[in-house]
């Protein structure tokens, strides 16, 4: 690589252009004839940069290490996006109520562990016997040993030389809960907890495996004691509540009917989706799997087929939800809503329930495709 400095510059900066030359004494005279000392009073201050200025950070901070049957974590607004480290921990409650750069947990044991989004990896290494609510872009194990994961993960979870892992859906609710999500870059409807990929695979053995449908976050993870520092934080885990929607994932399905139901970018379309959600349960039917996800015009003609002429302009508006939703007659209840309840709000909905397995498939397919999964 050239040096930046190997030729004499031919260009000469303004101040370089308001000096004299050096005399054969060494002194130095400026353009007006005025000598004087270098170091004087006259001269710039020097230049300030912006990691001068920044906030000094203490890694303690940052960093629950060696404790012991206590109640720790941290408050919303406390770690602001930075990265966390917890380690060798025992017997422990450890709650942080705000998103975070990316969260590493090692070496600990009988610990019961929340975690607010996490923008990058959560990576728990080490453990045993630890019970964790997680919110993150990708979550992997490694050395791990009996662990109870409800998990929001936007890409797909990973174990590495891990068994006894059982995995369910993240579930939980806290007032700053839904701005720190926004705040880690992660969408509510993209969540592949289920979806597990083992790395190292045992021949005749299961390293992991899906938690009860009935289990219930509160009875792995409890709400902070009233006695600690989190007592003020509003915690709940009423699926109604939760900020993440309850979705049945690689469970096997009652029925063979589905059906896919897509919002169109807007200013109402996270709520639309939430009040679907909430009109399909009410009436029985399932909610296996959600996706946010951008489409660009010429991906409407592939994944929507004979509908797309009337969707390409939708489309370039932002990023659309999709959900697919089970049960006995499924399709035609979805279409009676979008009349009713959704008049007027660009959607698209399954025709029958003949063509609804090839719709989810294509619509599925592309969108993990578009993830990275």
């Amino acid at each position: 690589m050239g040096c930046f400095f190997s030729k004499k510059c031919k260009w000469k900066s303004s101040e370089r252009e308001e000096r004299a030359p050096t005399s054969t004494t060494g002194e130095t005279a400026t353009a007006t004839g005025n000598a004087g000392p270098l170091g004087n009073s006259s001269e710039e201050a020097p230049k300030q940069y912006s990691w001068d200025t920044r906030e000094k950070v203490d890694p303690k901070d940052y960093m629950l290490s060696g404790l012991r049957g206590v109640t720790a974590g941290r408050l919303p607004g406390a770690l602001r996006g930075q990265q966390f480290v917890i380690q060798d921990c025992e017997d422990c409650d450890i709650y942080v109520f705000d998103h975070s750069a990316a969260v590493t947990v090692d070496d600990c044991s009988r610990c019961r562990v929340f975690l607010g989004p996490a923008r990058g990896s959560v990576f728990f290494r080490n453990c045993r016997d630890v019970k964790c609510a997680v919110a993150c872009q990708q979550f992997r194990t490694r050395d791990c040993k009996k662990m109870e994961v409800f998990l929001s993960c936007a890409t797909q979870p990973v174990i590495e030389s891990s068994a006894g892992v059982k995995f369910g859906c993240f579930q939980y609710f806290y007032p700053e809960l839904a701005f720190h999500f926004k705040d880690a870059g992660l969408s509510v409807f993209n969540n592949n907890w289920s979806n597990v990929h083992d790395f190292t695979p045992v021949a005749g053995e299961n390293n992991w495996s899906l938690l009860p449908e009935g289990a219930a976050v509160l009875d792995s993870v409890p709400t902070p004691d009233p006695g600690s520092e989190f007592k003020g934080v509003r915690v709940s885990a009423d699926p109604e509540r939760s900020i993440v929607p309850l979705t049945k994932g690689g469970r096997r399905k009652a029925s063979e009917e589905s059906c896919l139901f897509v919002f169109f970018a807007g200013e109402y379309a996270t709520a639309n989706a939430r009040k679907l959600i909430d009109e399909t349960s009410a009436r029985g039917f399932v909610l296996i799997q959600t996706k946010e996800v951008s489409m660009r015009p010429d991906d409407v003609s592939r994944v929507f087929q004979t509908s797309a002429e009337d969707l390409v302009d939708c489309v370039t508006k932002g990023a659309v939800i999709a959900l697919e939703l089970s049960g006995d007659g499924v399709v035609e209840a979805c279409r009676s809503i979008a009349r009713d309840v959704f008049s007027g709000t660009k959607v698209f909905v399954s025709d029958n329930k003949n063509t609804s397995s090839r719709d989810i498939d294509s619509f599925f397919n592309f969108a993990d495709m578009q993830m990275g999964l």
